[in-house]
């Protein structure tokens, strides 16, 4: 339900305060085209839809989901993506999400390999020195990263390291599947040109948000590791993304979505958008999804942020009056990671 819709114009944050926002009503909220400093910023409250919540907004966690555009040019990615975090903590985020591939987006896996970076690289310590400015957790949705086995296979990583209020590193999950594909009109795609695909999943992570299961991109089509990760005591899934122009009104909505539904957890997925060079283009719509399969916020066109609070009682609720992980037959359907026949 949207209860106020607002024009792009330019606000200050007391404007926003006596606008209504960031208020202690538990009222869906949601702008559209909000800007502050020239950037898009909408801002959502998530309301339980069928069952009341007694906890105060003010009370709830803040997360903001940006959404940019990445270049080759890694030192501008960078300034645009430290803009949306600082604005994220004027704002109150204890949490900001940056989407895959916030470093850089190449024009070919030869230059993805030569701007790639080690985790103990500049880059990341540009972003260790932000978190700790800002005082607030990032999700740095996916990383180039030249592992410890670059020497010997040339190849990298895509990484989403988890970074905390001191820009300590909590977790790092590497992208267990790579999307090799090709859709008509959006061109081929091969990571695996480029990237080893990771060894395994990443036991979710307790952040002031909830406990954050970390995947990437490609993972939001396989169920099986949003599951396993909600059975593992994810309350908050992050698909940091850079969908295509074709792939993006198709699937990504409903694809986020259903992976809040069948999970019953927060869904958080920061996106690219916009063309990153000629040679390719991502569709956006930066999203935050509750557990009932309600869209809370999601971004505008072009880079910016949207700001959701994250209920974890209402998370509760939902899964206490539908127990659907209770109801599961493992003994049916065990085997779901098998090839179709």
């Amino acid at each position: 339900m949207v209860l106020a819709v607002f024009s792009c114009r330019t606000y200050s944050l007391p404007h926003l305060l006596r606008l209504g926002f960031l208020t202690k009503q538990p009222l869906s909220l949601l702008c559209s085209g909000l800007r502050i400093r020239g950037l898009s910023v909408l801002c959502a409250q998530s309301r339980p839809r069928a069952m009341a919540s007694s906890s105060s907004s003010w009370e709830l966690p803040l997360v903001a989901v940006c959404q940019v555009t990445s270049t080759p040019d890694k030192q501008q990615n960078f300034k645009m993506c430290a803009e949306l975090v600082r604005e994220a903590a004027r704002l109150g985020a204890c949490l900001a999400f940056l989407p895959e591939a916030f470093d850089f987006i190449a024009r070919d896996p030869a230059e993805t390999l030569r701007l790639s970076e080690p985790l103990g690289g500049n880059l990341l310590e540009d972003y260790t020195q932000l978190a700790r400015e800002c005082g607030l957790w990032l999700s740095l949705g996916g990383f180039h990263e030249r592992g410890q086995d670059w020497e010997q296979t040339q190849k990298i990583y895509n990484c989403h390291v988890l970074l905390n209020s001191k820009g300590s590193v909590v977790a790092t999950y590497r992208k267990t599947h790579l999307c090799d594909v090709e859709i008509p009109g959006q061109g081929p795609m091969r990571e695996s040109n480029s990237t080893i695909p990771g060894p395994s999943l990443e036991s979710p992570v307790s952040t002031p948000a909830g406990k954050i299961g970390l995947a990437i991109c490609y993972d939001m089509r396989f169920p099986e590791l949003s599951l396993a990760l909600a059975q593992a005591g994810a309350e908050i899934l992050t698909y940091p993304s850079a969908f295509g122009s074709i792939t993006g009104p198709a699937h990504w909505e409903v694809l986020l979505r259903a992976r809040a539904i069948e999970t019953q957890c927060y869904v958080v997925a920061a996106a690219q958008c916009g063309r990153h060079h000629e040679k390719r283009a991502s569709y956006g719509h930066s999203m935050v999804v509750d557990p009932w399969g309600t869209v809370v916020a999601r971004c505008s066109e072009g880079p910016g942020l949207c700001l959701a609070r994250i209920n974890l009682n209402y998370l509760r609720q939902v899964r206490q009056h539908m127990p659907v992980s209770q109801h599961r037959r493992p003994d049916l359907y065990g085997n779901l990671g098998n090839p179709l026949p």
